[in-house]
């Protein structure tokens, strides 16, 4: 197992923007504006997070290629 510091950067910056975007999606912030309350964002930041966490996975268990 080898850890690859670019795609744990990009799983993490994808799982961290998909909860942000449930959050904002369910209103869960409080705030106000387009995205907030609007269950689009929902179903979209739960895709993101779930492609962040497998591509999270991928990149750092895949085997080194020789």
């Amino acid at each position: 197992m080898t850890f690859n510091w670019k795609g744990s950067i990009v799983g993490v910056i994808a799982i961290v923007l998909g909860v942000l975007w449930i959050l904002q999606g369910t209103d869960s912030l409080g705030q106000n504006g387009g995205m907030n309350g609007n269950g689009d964002w929902t179903l979209i930041g739960a895709i993101v997070a779930i492609l962040g966490l497998v591509w999270l996975v991928y990149t750092n268990w895949r085997r080194p290629v020789n």
